[in-house]
């Protein structure tokens, strides 16, 4: 139950989720390629590649800071390249990067709506295609989607259908590529947090008292769980961050909760 020596590949990875699944590979002494677009800090939002590289190598892992924009083809073919020259090989891909844009129709730009299925479902796909001849090649091979089961409850579409559409094509992704390569030995899952969970981008949406919240590193020790387990016959799984811990005897999850005192909110696209 150790990533001792495996290389991950984490995009949006100089923040929250995807920095906190990073740090807990670290501890493992993982190998790990920080890939994002930030490489200067934002006076907005904390965190470069930089800063992450940093506090992964503190916590024992050797870290690899890529700027990376994941709508770019050369730029991330050049990041997978990068990564295989400087650790021998690659054994996990965290889709973590992800556009948000909670709004209507008629208050969505079509500026946003392209973000969003650029950065969602299309880098989750240019991602994963990249790196998937070295994952065929590695003993024990994931390919992790933060992503949600996919819905046709028109209750997830109508108040943000474009972010919706966005969202569940990375699930709809993972369907196929599963299909297709799950055989082959890569276990290619989704995992998708139960409560809404305190980034730094989340602080940042009004009416989101983050109080109501979990930290982010509830869905790095899910991550943790699942990256560990067998790849082979492990796939197209909608994995929920409190189910998977339960399954490895975590029952008390009070540590995660931002303010214990307070009633939790649900994430989006869970009933």
């Amino acid at each position: 139950m150790s990533l001792s020596g495996k290389t991950l590949f984490i995009t949006g990875a100089s923040r929250g989720i995807g920095r906190a699944i990073a740090l807990r590979a670290a501890r493992d002494g993982a190998n790990i390629a920080i890939v994002a677009k930030s490489g200067v800090p934002n006076p907005k939002l904390p965190g470069t590649i930089h800063s992450v590289a940093a506090e992964v190598e503190a916590a024992g892992g050797r870290a690899l800071p890529i700027r990376c924009d994941i709508r770019e083809e050369e730029q991330v073919t050049a990041a997978v390249a990068a990564t295989v020259d400087a650790f021998g090989g690659l054994d996990i891909l965290v889709n973590n990067a992800s556009a948000i844009w909670l709004r209507g129709a008629l208050d969505t730009p079509m500026k946003r709506y392209d973000l969003m299925q650029q950065v969602n479902s299309r880098g989750t796909f240019l991602c994963t295609q990249a790196c998937l001849p070295h994952l065929l090649q590695a003993p024990n091979p994931h390919v992790l989607t933060l992503s949600p089961p996919p819905s046709l409850d028109p209750k997830w579409w109508g108040p943000h259908v474009a972010y919706t559409y966005a969202k569940m094509g990375m699930s709809l992704l993972t369907i196929g590529l599963a299909a297709e390569f799950g055989a082959q030995g890569v276990a290619i899952n989704c995992l998708w947090p139960r409560t809404v969970i305190a980034t730094d981008a989340i602080r940042m949406i009004p009416g989101i008292d983050v109080a109501g919240c979990r930290t982010p590193e509830i869905m790095a020790d899910a991550a943790h769980a699942v990256l560990t387990r067998p790849a082979a016959g492990f796939y197209g799984r909608f994995l929920i961050d409190d189910e998977v811990l339960g399954e490895a005897g975590v029952t008390d999850l009070s540590g995660y909760a931002v303010d214990p005192s307070q009633s939790l909110h649900p994430d989006l696209f869970l009933d």
